[in-house]
């Protein structure tokens, strides 16, 4: 590594130091022994060295059983200490990665304030766009983070502690005390199961994202709207209100029933209980801090008088506040717990906080205190505007077939026929006639059954709570403008008494190109129209567009659908809400947020932001409160530079080329995927697909239909096991045969023009380059070698051929001719983590091999060391799903 980056690789070297004398003490000397031979052949084989490259694989396929699992433990916790010492570099104060320049936030102001001064902006459309801003970040419970919460935050420790470590002014003990600190959580990492003994709960699920707003986003906010007030007066010379809350959560962890048959409606209850439990909890303990610091007595009439007393007023009101706030943490603890309580339910709306503090706020301020005022106070009241009651609403998500299931059931019963089988014409008939008609649709009596009744009573819960419970409810497979309408009915039908937004997912290549016409059809409906009063939310699905089509042209359809969404929306003056269900890989739309969000339709963020945060990406984006910071930055400054510094609209031959991408890929992806009769067992062979429901990852099941083959498996379980084996075959297969064409047709001049011009195009070709950095084709060709049965084996050998060629055709698209070359810090990253990486790749190889053989019979050592390299590998390739 170069010397730019000596001091993430110190930190590295230290951290791996303490872990080899951890290793050393728990297994001996002959296993620490064993492991530094291996990591030496790995840093060897890495530099091209073939002879040490085979040496490796002997190495580590004549390893015993005992062996196995301490080697594979090693490697393991050597990658989770990397990417700790790498996360924790880019907010190192000796970063130098660059985040130490000038921010992305930063440079979007000055770039912004230069626009200004030349007039190329007017400073009110500024204003405007800071009014609107609005960044709603959606934390889901898709399971691809493969790490403990446990070891999580014994992570989390280190960090802190290597942050201690560069004070330049600590004394000789106590740099000796950070060392042993350090020393003692590496231990204890290494004595504490690697893997979850169950799989979680959708409740346990909930508890850890609250757990990553209490313990990093709920410190971070707060100093984010702080600095942004700051940077917005300082280069824009505009003054931001006291109350300015861009920043919003939503949770789909409790809410996402999407073939997730543990999401109950008593599991949603259960989740919003424990998320205003934890948020009372939170801010009874401002409230406390509070009440220490206001002491003054020195007040408003308006203060003086709510508190009743003019000695101390802000402690009397904020007592008060307390009492009820610990009032009703008690009555809901006992709720949760199952038991009885005398406490009663109090607080159930976040104004009885708000109120009360707002009062003491204006109170400082007409009494000359601002510098106190300005203080905690309005930090919690920032807090209180981005986290609400409940930490983070909740979104509602179910397929559009359980929907169309419950009014299939319910006409059969009432004689109509069946629903199902109407067409669609009828089908939205039927409902829109329902909708307007007073009387209730559902009969008292009716029985229906256990699933019918399961999506009953979720709209039971919806009507039971208030309109600042919920985000969206989010309509999965959603196809027709009837899916939207049944859940309108269903909401109605609940009784439910306020206007909860529902949004349709467009999720696969066909659906993303109906999505236009979808939208046309709900809109040239009056009732419709008076419904949405004027706003209409879409989700926008990188997932299955991806496993369905191949990466480039689900990236064409979902521009194409954005764009089409934003010209109705204008025509129709309407206010369209784009929600982004990105996944962390780029077979799952994952990208750096900047890049991703600069490579949208123009217009595409007028309504704000709103995207998924999935797995091991909420850690890595927000898992400590000053990388948490940075993010916020990151995705402000990109909303405001998209909406004010717009992309150039793509020209229309521009437009051909991706269609003809898009076209040739796809082809070439559905003839491989589902049209070679050899891929589906080669894939099974190949990757460790089917041992991947040993991994306790999520409390959703792998598969949509659990008796379905391949196309039922969800695209996270299909982008993992790709990613296992560093084939990554997902994110690439069908990009060389549609830029091939492209080049043949068009020319490399107007592919580089595109790349040159265009973000959207570019975005797509580093996304590729990323992919081909992480992927490796000696080690993709060892799976095979040990594990693919020979009449299989072809087919392996012409995916790694096309992925040569398209690795060669990237590069010639790359200014510098060669990959990565603008994104040192990611190459260093990958660099940095592979010589770890590769010796599970090769462990894994070999513990599938002895695990198939022995079938039923393999043992409990190997089967855990076998999900080892899995969370392992998972933890070198930082995205996994």
């Amino acid at each position: 590594m170069s010397e730019q980056y000596a001091a993430l690789r110190g930190n590295v070297n230290l951290l791996g130091q303490l872990l080899g004398q951890t290793i050393k003490d728990a297994q001996g000397q002959a296993i620490l022994d064993k492991v530094e031979e291996i990591r030496a052949l790995a840093k060897s084989s890495r530099t091209g060295n073939e002879q040490d490259r085979y040496a490796l694989i002997d190495v580590l396929h004549a390893l015993t059983d005992e062996e196995l699992l301490p080697v594979a433990r090693a490697f393991n916790h050597f990658l989770n200490l990397a990417n700790v010492a790498e996360q924790f570099h880019t907010i190192s104060r000796f970063n130098d990665v660059g985040f130490c320049q000038l921010s992305p936030l930063t440079q979007t102001l000055k770039a912004l304030s230069s626009q200004v001064q030349q007039g190329k902006i007017d400073p009110n459309q500024i204003a405007d766009n800071l009014a609107k801003l609005h960044i709603n970040l959606v934390l889901t419970a898709h399971p691809t983070e493969v790490t403990r919460r446990t070891i999580i935050n014994k992570h989390v420790e280190l960090s802190d502690c290597l942050a201690a470590l560069e004070r330049t002014d600590n004394l000789p003990f106590e740099r000796e005390n950070i060392l042993n600190r350090i020393a003692q959580l590496i231990s204890q990492a290494w004595h504490t199961d690697d893997i979850r003994r169950s799989r979680p709960t959708p409740i346990d699920e909930a508890k850890w994202g609250f757990a990553v707003i209490e313990n990093s986003l709920w410190h971070a906010v707060p100093r984010f709207l702080r600095d942004f007030s700051k940077e917005v007066k300082e280069h824009l010379d505009l003054e931001l209100p006291n109350n300015y809350s861009p920043v919003e959560f939503t949770s789909w962890m409790g809410g996402d029933r999407d073939g997730n048959p543990f999401v109950t409606a008593q599991v949603t209850q259960q989740v919003l209980d424990h998320g205003r439990w934890m948020a009372l909890d939170l801010y009874s303990r401002d409230i406390e801090t509070l009440s220490t610091e206001l002491s003054m007595s020195q007040a408003s009439d308006e203060l003086i008088e709510q508190a009743g007393q003019e000695f101390e007023p802000y402690r009397a009101v904020l007592k008060d506040l307390k009492a009820k706030v610990s009032e009703t943490v008690a009555h809901l603890g006992a709720k949760i717990m199952g038991n009885r309580s005398e406490a009663q339910d109090i607080i159930t709306d976040i104004s009885q906080i708000k109120y009360p503090l707002e009062a003491c706020y204006r109170s400082l301020l007409k009494t000359n205190m601002g510098v106190v005022a300005n203080g905690l106070l309005l930090d919690v009241l920032h807090r209180i505007n981005s986290f609400g009651i409940r930490l983070a609403k909740l979104d509602v998500r179910q397929d559009s077939s359980r929907h169309s299931d419950v009014f299939s059931e319910l006409t059969r019963y009432l004689g109509l026929g069946d629903y199902n089988q109407w067409q669609e014409e009828d089908k939205q008939a039927f409902l829109l006639a329902e909708l307007n008609s007073r009387r209730p649709l559902i009969p008292k009596h009716w029985q229906p059954s256990a699933d019918v009744k399961e999506v009953l009573d979720t709209f039971d819960v919806i009507a039971q709570q208030d309109a600042s419970t919920f985000g969206l409810y989010v309509i999965s497979m959603a196809r027709t403008a009837s899916d939207v309408l049944a859940v309108q009915l269903l909401l109605k039908e609940s009784g439910c008494g306020f206007k909860l937004p529902v949004a349709p997912l467009f999720e696969t290549l066909d659906d993303l190109n109906a999505g236009h016409s979808v939208i046309t059809q709900l809109l040239d409906n009056n009732w419709y129209r008076g419904q949405a009063e004027g706003v209409q939310n879409v989700m926008i699905g990188y997932s299955d567009s991806a496993k369905d089509a191949g990466m480039m042209a689900a990236g064409w359809a979902q521009y194409e659908a954005m764009d089409k969404l934003v010209q109705l929306a204008q025509q129709r003056g309407i206010e369209l809400v784009l929600f982004h269900g990105r996944g962390g890989t780029v077979g799952r739309g994952g990208a750096p947020a900047a890049q991703a969000l600069r490579s949208q339709p123009p217009g595409s963020l007028k309504g704000g932001l709103r995207v998924t945060e999935q797995g091991e990406m909420i850690r890595f984006k927000f898992g400590l409160p000053n990388v948490a910071l940075q993010s916020l930055n990151i995705y402000a400054g990109a909303v405001l530079e998209s909406n004010l510094l717009p992309p150039p609209e793509p020209k229309d031959k521009w437009r051909d080329v991706m269609a003809l991408i898009s076209e040739k890929s796809c082809e070439h992806y559905r003839n491989v995927v589902r049209h070679d009769d050899n891929f589906v067992p080669y894939f099974r062979m190949a990757t460790p697909e089917q041992e991947l429901s040993k991994l306790p990852l999520g409390s959703r099941p792998a598969k949509r239909n659990p008796h379905g083959g391949v196309e039922s498996l969800r695209a996270i379980p299909w982008i993992f096991a790709w990613s296992q084996n560093r084939l990554m075959l997902p994110a690439w297969l069908g990009a060389l045969t549609g830029l091939q064409a492209a080049l043949e047709k068009h020319g490399i001049e107007t592919l580089n023009e595109m790349s040159q011009q265009w973000p959207f195009f570019r975005a797509r070709l580093e996304m590729l380059e990323m992919v081909f950095s992480k992927a490796d084709c000696w080690l993709s060709a060892h799976y095979d070698d040990a594990l693919v049965e020979t009449q299989y084996k072809p087919l392996g050998v012409t995916l790694r051929q096309e992925l040569k060629q398209a690795i060669e055709l990237v590069q010639s698209l790359s200014p510098q001719q060669s990959l990565l070359a603008d994104q040192p810090w990611i190459k260093e990253s990958i660099n940095l983590r592979n010589p770890y990486t590769d010796p599970l790749n090769v462990l894994q190889v070999e513990l599938l091999k002895r695990s198939r053989e022995a079938a039923q019979g393999s043992s409990g050592d190997i089967d855990n060391a076998l999900m080892i390299t899995m969370t392992g590998i998972a933890a070198g390739m930082r995205n996994t799903g």
